[in-house]
């Protein structure tokens, strides 16, 4: 970690618009990362300033955290960790940095977490514009507050230029389980009822598109948004949820065939069921590429059991990121770890797992 940007409970905040005109540099060069007085400049005028909360405190080596409120919450804490690489570093319906946000408190969430407090660490190119950094930085800032989520703590390093590309992030999470709340993928029982929150494949055709190579036309937004409060709308109608998984790299087909395996169950899909927006599958069908193999970055994938489904669809179409809210499957005994699509045409296809990618750096 370092001494880069970690205070004590939380960043101190300072004015956003007398931030950006006291710090004087236009890009960012190797003396951003060499300790000196330019690396301090960057992180309390850019960083601090936007991250901080509540009255000032200084910059140690770690930031301290209450242990009373965190163990009114529930009985184990949760932590993940994700980094961040997209390309484009923009893109329509977000940027890197709410994606970093969002995506790490979608792993608490889908763990039946609260996320808390997020870190984050910052790799900088040589020659990055401050003003890019600064637009990233500002959208973290504006996704935890909309989160209700802190940034506590973090660092950054640079890197010389042809070393990286422009910036990368990584964030760790921590939240609070409550009681009672054990989703995990190896619960799934025969039976089981699959439910998604909304149309998949939009992040990965909204990276697709912003891509300047492929020169599409087309309005398809990233599904990038928080989904904690969306689970503990369906938590408090279904505690007993079997599952949850945020489907990101490698898009639903991925998450059902985890769930299949680990819970030694097969599980059926219904095409007809499954919500794809009409733009996505137009440019999947123009690309070759299957829109349930692409990655999500706010598709919630929820087991429950079946005489609890009906109330988890009605919960989950009552909140904004559930309006349109699915059944599209159900758990077998048969031929254990196998996922099948029954289709359009009335046939089944195996959903098979991919060995790579269809689109690198999307997240």
């Amino acid at each position: 970690m370092g001494r880069d940007m970690a205070t004590t409970n939380s960043w101190p905040r300072q004015s956003l618009s007398s931030s950006r005109s006291q710090f004087r540099d236009s890009c960012i060069t190797l003396a951003h990362g060499s300790g000196g007085k330019a690396m301090a400049d960057l992180i309390t005028e850019v960083f601090v300033s936007r991250f901080g909360q509540g009255s000032p405190g200084p910059l140690n080596d770690q930031a301290l955290v209450d242990l009373g409120p965190l163990i009114k919450r529930g009985d184990r804490l949760a932590m993940t960790t994700d980094s961040y690489v997209v390309d484009p570093l923009f893109f329509p319906g977000g940027d890197i940095g709410t994606l970093a946000v969002n995506g790490t408190v979608n792993d608490l969430a889908v763990g039946g977490a609260t996320p808390l407090y997020l870190t984050c660490g910052f790799i900088l190119e040589e020659g990055l514009p401050i003003d890019t950094l600064i637009q990233v930085v500002d959208s973290m800032a504006q996704a935890a507050t909309a989160a209700g989520v802190q940034l506590v703590t973090g660092d950054t390093k640079v890197v010389p230029r042809g070393k990286a590309d422009q910036l990368f992030i990584n964030t760790a999470g921590v939240g609070v389980v409550p009681v009672g709340v054990a989703p995990a993928a190896d619960q799934i029982q025969p039976g089981d009822v699959v439910l998604v929150n909304g149309p998949v494949g939009d992040h990965g055709a909204a990276i697709m598109v912003a891509r300047a190579d492929l020169a599409l036309d087309s309005d398809i937004p990233s599904d990038c948004q928080p989904l904690h409060r969306l689970v503990d709308t369906i938590l408090a109608v279904c505690p007993q949820v079997r599952a949850m998984r945020d489907a990101t790299r490698g898009g639903l087909a991925t998450v059902i065939n985890e769930f299949a395996i680990a819970s030694q169950v097969s599980i059926s899909l219904d095409e007809t069921q499954i919500p794809i927006r009409p733009a996505v599958n137009g440019l999947c069908e123009l690309l070759g590429l299957d829109p349930l193999y692409l990655a999500n970055e706010g598709t919630l994938v929820v087991v429950v059991p079946p005489d609890q489904a009906e109330a988890v669809l009605v919960a989950m179409r009552s909140h904004p990121a559930g309006h349109h809210s699915q059944i599209i499957g159900t758990a077998q005994v048969e031929s254990p770890g196998l996922v099948t699509l029954h289709t359009g045409f009335g046939c089944d296809r195996v959903l098979d797992q991919l060995i790579g990618d269809q689109l690198p750096r999307i997240c």
